[in-house]
Order: structure tokens, then sequence, then C-alpha cells
């Protein structure tokens, strides 16, 4: 009597062992986040078999939100456990454990499951009604995300088409009148002479509104090669020495000697210092000194451009790489012009810092990789492979 008892007891620890270990798989199986909501139910459903008392005899599914998931070898039975899953909303969903075999009885009475069974069941039904409703959640956000990114992008566009349309109406409105003066005067070519290079120059313009809207949206590489960046910042300067000395501004230069060379475009990366100086001149209305300095980091070089201007705040700061942003009077500029620069320091691979304090001036950092030279690299391989006698 008492070994039987034994048994019994002993028979009840595994089954509850069985159970212990379907929960703990489950769990994992939740816990793990590079899974899908599909494969989630899939892998659960898989393993609850084996939490019963005869796993080759039961199997399993999991009805939600219109899916269905089952277990290997599935057949249903008029023998079967069910448990509803609580969900929000009009949702709804079940487990469902059905029995293969109708002699199959786990207690004297005749039932196919366990008492525990039936509680381990609606143990399991809690676990996946928090999961589903955890996924269903995460769902909506990523629906209001989605939403929220759609409006700002609409703004963006609303913006950028606003900014087009201000800065072409202006040389476009110059070629209308100036193209119906010269009409009128046709009879006087020195004065239409006058009125037709109006037209040209607002033309021109106009175009170079149009090239740096394409730059800014595919601020692709052009022909790129070895570039001595202290070589670009000395012919940059040379074509803006004429506007430093008009403006009564100084420029100070601390360029480190032997750079290594970067993969670039040259004439990319002069217009890049170009439109950061011209930036510094007009933010310095008073004259001063403009400091242009080069440095070496690891694996980079760094163009260092500070003035002593007027200054950003923060909010300032975070738009100024925005199209058609500028603080500038109207005719001062389009507000291209970081925005082109941003687009050609991330298309060569770098970045660009902008630290700025209000009446203390702006300091822009870029930072670029340098050039790893395959032929360089290739010699010195070779040399080993030759000193090593292989």
């Amino acid at each position: 009597m008492q070994e039987q008892a034994l048994l019994e007891e002993r028979a009840k620890l595994i089954e509850r062992n069985k159970e212990l270990s379907c929960l703990y798989e489950i769990a994992k199986i939740v816990a793990h986040s590079g899974t899908t909501f599909a494969e989630v139910l899939q892998a659960i459903v898989r393993v609850l078999p084996s939490a019963f008392h005869d796993p080759e005899r039961v199997c399993a599914r999991i009805v939600v939100t219109g899916q269905e998931f089952q277990s290997d070898g599935f057949t249903a039975s008029t023998q079967v456990l069910h448990a509803d899953l609580p969900l929000e909303g009009d949702e709804r969903g079940a487990i469902e454990v059905f029995a293969l075999d109708r002699g199959r009885t786990a207690d004297p009475a005749g039932d196919p499951f366990l008492a525990e069974e039936r509680q381990l069941l609606q143990a399991i039904a809690g676990q996946v009604s928090l999961m589903i409703g955890i996924h269903l959640a995460n769902e909506r956000r990523a629906r209001l995300e989605s939403q929220l990114r759609h409006a700002d992008r609409l703004a963006k566009v609303g913006q950028l088409t606003a900014g087009v349309a201000h800065e072409l109406n202006e040389p476009l409105a110059a070629i209308l009148g100036f193209a119906q003066l010269a009409a009128k005067k046709i009879d006087a070519p020195e004065q239409a002479g006058r009125y037709l290079e109006r037209i040209i120059q607002s033309s021109l313009h106009a175009r170079e509104i149009i090239r740096k809207m394409l730059l800014f949206s595919s601020p692709g590489v052009g022909r790129t090669g070895p570039v001595d960046l202290n070589r670009v910042i000395a012919e940059g300067l040379a074509i803006l020495e004429p506007r430093f000395a008009r403006s009564a501004i100084r420029v100070v230069t601390d360029l480190a000697p032997g750079l290594e060379p970067i993969e670039a475009d040259s004439a990319q990366l002069t217009q890049v210092l170009v439109n950061l100086a011209l930036n510094a001149v007009q933010a310095m209305t008073e004259g001063g000194a403009l400091s242009l300095r080069t440095e070496r980091g690891e694996g980079e070089v760094r163009l260092v451009v500070a003035d002593a201007g007027t200054g950003m705040d923060a909010a300032t700061v975070e738009q100024i790489f925005l199209p058609f942003f500028t603080t500038r009077e109207v005719d001062e500029g389009t507000g291209l012009g970081l925005s082109v620069v941003h687009g050609i320091v991330t298309a060569h691979g770098g970045r660009i810092d902008v630290q700025s304090r209000p009446g203390r001036g702006t300091i822009c950092t870029i930072s670029l990789p340098t050039r790893r030279d395959a032929e360089v690299e290739a010699a010195a391989a070779a040399k080993g492979r030759t000193e090593h006698g292989s």
C-alpha cells in the first residue's frame, strides 16, 4: 500500500515537472525578441503537448485574430480541453488540446485530462493572452509612429515646396519683368541690352538654386581620388581672398603638416569650404578673425572652421541643415548652403558637428575618413611574404 502511494506521488512529480518545463519553454519563446508574432504562437503550440500525461496521444492548436496554429500531426477529436484567450476589443482567441485516442484515460472517472492539466492550460492561456496583448499594443504604437512620420514628412515637403516657390519666384519675376521692358525698348538697343543682361543674371540665379536643390537631393560623390585637405583649403582661400578683403575678415590658418590623403572629390570639398567660409563672413558683420585648422584623428582628418560672429542658439543649430532654412534677410541667401555641405560630407562617409552660442561665434568641425591606398597595402603584403620566404 505504501509502495503504491509512493508510485502515485512519483507519477505526480513527473507530471508536475513536465508542466513546469513546458511553462519555462513558453516563457523562453515569448522572451525571444528575434521571432515574429506568428512564429511565437507556432513555437508555443508545438511545445504544448509535452506538458500532458501522454504527449504522443495529444495535439494542440491556437486560434487567434483569424489565424490558426497547430502542433505536428494535428487531428481534431471530440475529447478536447479548451481555454479562452481574453483579448482587447473584438478580437477572440482560444487554446485547445485534443486527445487523439478515445481510450486514453488519465483518471478513474474516464476523463482523458488530469485536473492539473486543466489548470496548466489556463495558466498557459494567461501567458499567451498577455503576449498577444503586448503584440497588439506594439502594432498600434507602430501604426501611430508611422502616421506621425508620414505627417512629419508631409510638413517637411510643405516647407520645402514653400521654400522652392519663394526662392524661384524672385528670379522668375525679374526675368518676366525685364523681358517685358526689353520688348518695349527694342528700338533702343543699349537700354534693351541692359535689360537682357539682367534677364541673364536672374536666369543664372534660378539655375543655381535648382543646381543646389539637385545636389541636396542626391549628393553623390563625383570623380574621386587622393586629396590633400590642406591643399584644398589653400586653393579655396585663394578664391575667397577678395571677399575677405572687402569684409575686413582676417584669416588665421593652422594646418597640420603631412596629413594623410582622403578619397574625395576635390571640387565638392572646395564647395564645402566656400559655403562654410561665406556663412562665417556673413555672421561677422563687423569683421574679425576666421580660423581654419586641420587635425589628425584616428583613421580620419578634421577641418575646423571657427568664426567670431553673432552665433546661434540651440533651436537654430538644430535646423541649420534643413533645406531653405535661413536666418538671413530675403535676397541674402537661399538657405541651401549648409544642407548642401551636409549632403557632400555625408556622401564622403564623413560627419559634421556644429557648436555655437549667441554672441560667441560658431565652430564647425568636419571629419573625413582617410584614404586606404590599396597599392601601398598590396606592396607591404608582398614585401612581408618575400621577407618570410613564402
